[in-house]
């Protein structure tokens, strides 16, 4: 099977941030396995090359609390792509005229504020890459998570089948496959008006 690698160049003034979180598990699995081709780079090193960012086959992306809100759709579409820019901001962002002339998308992580850009790149890139062809140990793991349908995903439970009292849905123990679907589609939907009212009756 053919794997499919994506070229991803992270720009900061805070590099270690990414560093860390980025070379561990799944992430540093799809770094050796030539999955992703990640590289950090200190946007201080960069100051005098402009021509090192202006390659248009790429995407460019600002991460900016003043961006379009980051989702799974989102992350979807941006695995798709063959090389991502990112540039971190800090403090009160970068000069508009770098948005105007290089950025070709701005991306928030949520409707809060943080010190830096660099943290958001890291929850942007893990995001995306989790979606790659062979990143996951089943593809079909990154298929059933919540939001990459219309609802939460449901409950998880591992062995034991009882741990201090409390005991696995004994549905999911019956090997039935037919009530185990069902099961789980009845509690994504409670889970999912519980906690996301907002997307409650899409899976409707």
């Amino acid at each position: 099977m053919d794997i499919f690698s994506m070229k991803i160049d992270i720009l900061t003034l805070f590099p270690e941030i990414c560093r860390a979180p980025l070379n561990e598990s799944m992430m540093k699995r799809a770094q050796k396995n030539g999955i992703v081709d990640l590289c950090v780079h200190n946007l201080r090193d960069w100051t005098q090359e402009k021509s090192k960012i202006e390659d248009r086959k790429s995407k460019i992306v600002l991460m900016s609390p003043a961006g379009r809100r980051f989702d799974q759709q989102m992350a979807a579409q941006l695995s798709r792509e063959s090389h991502l820019i990112i540039i971190c901001g800090h403090y009160e962002g970068v000069d508009h005229r770098v948005i105007e002339h290089l950025v070709d998308l701005e991306i928030s992580i949520g409707d809060y504020v943080l010190t830096n850009g660099a943290i958001a790149a890291v929850v942007l890139v893990d995001a995306i890459v989790r979606l790659l062809p062979g990143a996951l140990g089943h593809q079909q793991s990154a298929a059933d998570d919540s939001f990459s349908g219309e609802l939460l995903e449901a409950p998880q439970y591992t062995r034991p089948a009882e741990f201090r009292g409390w005991k696995v849905p004994e549905v999911l123990l019956s090997g039935n496959h037919a009530e185990i679907e069902k099961w789980r589609k009845e509690r994504a939907i409670k889970r999912t008006s519980e906690n996301r009212p907002d997307l409650s009756g899409r899976g409707d």
